[in-house]
């Protein structure tokens, strides 16, 4: 938040694919001086388009190959006329490296979304309506969109996240790093402290510490059935952002688990009409 931030210099790479709605292609763009791998898919047709930022969820860098955890909502949301671009989060694919973001509790990717839109602002392409940007994340993903929220108030026009992580980072690392123990989490408390013991920066690090800077409208989907991000979570970061009078919605999805399977393609219509309210 006390920094600023630079996105630049997107660059359309090889094409991947076509399909009759659009044309999918590799790319690059700067972020804070890091260069960002990933896929952008530009609709057919006469634009400019509205884009939208795609944030995933965890998958382990070491197997992760780009594009890799969005695919669907890439194709759909294309064939939706939206311009989708799906960011290789740093250390991730063809994106540079960054040692330091694990222990820096992987702000990092929070700072390759801000890059993401600022280069889609700058990129000067017809194709893309700069003036018009969405941001849509999932699981950890989701984690990152609660962040540019409040790092980034008024770079996007909307929100939306699917079964996200919990906003607040010590939750995640008992859930997620500690049980399995992650040798990163001594790392992080070695560097930062633990709640316990700093219980200013955790506080600090938190998004709902500063959710009274949030402009955009955010839409949460999760399903009840979720075994890997309890919806409890989403219920707080909901009731938080009420309390602040901020505008959020939260739609739960009985019996429906963490990746979501036969209520996906409702999810996906009640994601489009948002999108469509507040970015056509």
């Amino acid at each position: 938040m006390a920094r600023p931030h630079t996105g630049s210099d997107l660059r359309l790479g090889a094409v991947l694919a076509r399909a009759a709605a659009y044309t999918s292609h590799a790319v690059t763009y700067e972020s804070d001086g890091l260069t960002i791998s990933g896929i952008m898919n530009i609709p057919e047709g006469e634009g400019p388009f509205p884009a939208l930022v795609l944030a995933h969820g965890y998958i382990d860098p070491a197997v992760y190959t780009t594009g890799r955890g969005l695919a669907r909502e890439q194709d759909l949301l294309a064939r939706e006329g939206y311009v989708v671009l799906h960011t290789d989060s740093r250390n991730h694919a063809g994106s540079d490296d960054d040692p330091d973001n694990d222990v820096n509790l992987r702000l990092g990717y929070t700072e390759d979304v801000i890059g993401a839109a600022l280069a889609l602002r700058d990129s000067g392409r017809p194709e893309i309506d700069g003036d018009r940007i969405g941001l849509l994340g999932r699981s950890m993903g989701g984690g990152v969109v609660y962040n540019t929220l409040v790092v980034a108030p008024g770079l996007f026009d909307a929100a939306v996240v699917f079964a996200p992580v919990s906003s607040r980072p010590a939750e995640n690392i008992d859930h997620f790093q500690r049980p399995d123990g992650d040798p990163v989490v001594a790392e992080i408390e070695a560097a930062h402290g633990t709640p316990a013991s700093n219980p200013a920066f955790w506080r600090e690090i938190s998004p709902l510490t500063y959710v009274d800077r949030v402009t955009e409208p955010l839409l949460i989907h999760h399903g009840t059935a979720d075994t890997t991000c309890p919806l409890v979570w989403s219920e707080r970061t909901t009731a938080d952002f009420e309390a602040a009078g901020k505008d959020v919605r939260l739609i739960k999805y009985s019996g429906e688990g963490h990746t979501f399977g036969p209520q996906w393609p409702t999810s996906m219509r009640r994601t489009l009409a948002f999108f469509d309210e507040h970015l056509r």
